[in-house]
């Protein structure tokens, strides 16, 4: 089957012929039927005709037409991703992964960024539902529980780093206090007792998580908790930076710091050299997400790694499966102690 070269007549070329489902049907010697409900995900069959109809898809580089596709079933294959944050490199590493799965299913993505901020949070979620989204992805946020499951009847949600179990909404919550337990474990290990704490903020459930993690191994390790050794920041380089030296100018001894998460340890360094000290000659330093960054750091730094993602891209099989009105069978990654440079024995 060969596409009629252009003929050309009075007012020009004639635009070359298209080919239509039927084409693709004919040569895979399957039923128009058959080749849209293989393409739409919604049928199963052996994987040889599943071949045989990719075959004929991919020698006539066809592609359905998106409108009608969506038209036919009743959606318009975009799904809104609401951030924090686009410029963090948390986030960063987590779109990828849920715009990579999204892509390979045919679903475009629309991102969006909360900003930590309940009001901007509600404004992104009508947004999403007005614009028609067949699902929604939400990176953590600020919204309760509540407003998240009034949204969740208009359109399926799925929620990263919050459990929450209600209907139409599913969630891939973050072993936060794992990690951070792990973190410390690892810092006590070394022989480090005087352990500062850079937390996040005061409201957010990762923050108040890992601080848990904190306490616990202290307490696991019979280490008495001073409360002088714990400096909020905000997330961010910037926040560490203020907050190391704010323990640092306030003359406050310690060993080891355990940062909320990798960015807030490179502002740690930062602090830590300004005040002509060495890491970990002089203090050791933990981070958490190990993000691309950190291995290359200076020195690479020990970090909790949790793959973001490959959230992402579980959270975008998850989303899916709701679309397509199934159950998600997916499991937030494991958490693990990546141990480099930036940590050494007491």
């Amino acid at each position: 089957m060969k596409n009629p070269r252009p003929q050309h007549g009075k007012r020009g070329p004639r635009p070359r012929q298209l080919v239509t489902l039927r084409d693709i049907a004919r040569e895979a010697g399957v039923s128009a039927s058959t080749v849209s409900r293989i393409i739409n995900g919604t049928v199963k069959v052996s994987d040889e005709l599943t071949a045989s109809v990719e075959a004929a898809i991919a020698k006539h580089d066809f592609r359905p037409d998106a409108a009608a596709r969506g038209l036919a079933l009743g959606r318009t294959f975009t799904i809104g991703v609401l951030s924090q944050a686009i410029d963090s490199p948390f986030y960063a590493e987590g779109l990828r992964g849920v715009e990579r799965r999204l892509l390979a299913a045919g679903y475009a993505a629309l991102f969006m960024s909360g900003n930590w901020n309940v009001a901007d949070e509600e404004r992104c979620m009508r947004k999403f539902i007005d614009h028609g989204v067949d699902g929604i992805i939400m990176f953590s946020g600020c919204l309760d529980n509540a407003a998240v499951k009034d949204f969740g009847k208009r359109c399926p949600i799925v929620m990263t780093g919050r459990h929450l179990p209600v209907a139409h909404t599913y969630s891939l919550p973050i072993k936060d206090r794992l990690g951070a337990t792990l973190a410390m474990r690892h810092l006590i290990g070394l022989g480090h007792r005087r352990i500062a704490f850079i937390a996040g903020s005061e409201t957010h459930p990762d923050a108040l998580e890992r601080l848990a993690g904190y306490l616990e191994a202290l307490q696991e390790a019979r280490i008495p908790f001073d409360p002088r050794l714990v400096v909020r920041g905000d997330w961010r380089e910037e926040g560490g930076l203020i907050a190391t030296t704010q323990l640092l100018e306030a003359g406050r001894a310690f060993t080891a710091v355990f940062c909320v998460n990798d960015q807030t340890a490179h502002g740690a360094y930062l602090a830590l050299f300004r005040h002509g000290l060495k890491v970990p000659d002089d203090v050791s330093v933990v981070g958490f997400d190990d993000l691309p960054s950190s291995s290359y750091s200076l020195p690479p730094l020990t970090s909790v790694r949790q793959s973001v993602r490959v959230l992402g891209e579980r959270a975008a099989e998850a989303v899916l499966a709701l679309v397509a009105g199934r159950r998600p069978k997916v499991e937030s990654p494991p958490v693990e102690l990546v141990v480099r440079d930036s940590t050494r024995r007491l």
